[in-house]
């Protein structure tokens, strides 16, 4: 229902967008979590994310549910105790890019705006990489999330096999709205 939900809501939106818009619907953003006892990384190649070139607006959306784990019990834990999917099955950034520099034909962005995780919203500021190719504009950026500051609660008999702070990567293409 979440999915048919989100997928309107992008139709509706594109719907009044021109020839500076763009959309990408088959982003990828992962996480890395280091911690003395075991690694944890999940995957999301369903995320999706909507750009005006002409506001600089920067929309981007993910189902918590599409992190996939290297083991289902990660997974599983992921979702019922620590994001609780169920509850929160959400996560979005609305930003804006407040300053760019270009480098060798790639844009050095960076981007301010709310992120969205867990029912927490905290205003953040990332950098990146926006590529513009045949077309389509390739963004990557890589930036860190305290789960404190969104209420994402660890055990403490878990403590030490999760940190607590998270490397994100974030890699999507966006193509021109026509």
């Amino acid at each position: 229902m979440v999915r048919i939900i989100t997928s309107i809501l992008l139709c509706v939106f594109c719907n009044y967008l021109n020839a500076q818009q763009f959309l990408g619907k088959k982003g990828e953003i992962s996480f890395f979590s280091e911690a003395p006892m075991e690694n944890i990384s999940a995957i999301n190649k369903h995320v999706n994310a909507v750009y005006d070139a002409t506001t600089k607006e920067l929309v981007f959306q993910l189902r918590i549910e599409d992190f996939v784990f290297p083991k289902k019990l990660m997974q599983e834990h992921f979702n019922e105790n620590y994001l609780e999917s169920d509850i929160y099955p959400l996560s979005t950034f609305d930003g804006k890019i407040i300053n760019s520099i270009e480098i060798n034909e790639i844009m050095r962005t960076k981007v301010s705006g709310d992120l969205m995780i867990h029912g927490v919203t905290n205003f953040i500021t990332v950098e990146g990489d926006f590529i513009e190719k045949d077309n389509n504009i390739y963004i990557s950026a890589a930036f860190s999330v305290e789960l404190k500051d969104y209420d994402i609660d660890i055990p403490k008999i878990v403590f030490h096999n999760i940190a607590e702070t998270i490397d994100v990567s974030v890699k999507i293409k966006l193509e021109p709205v026509k």
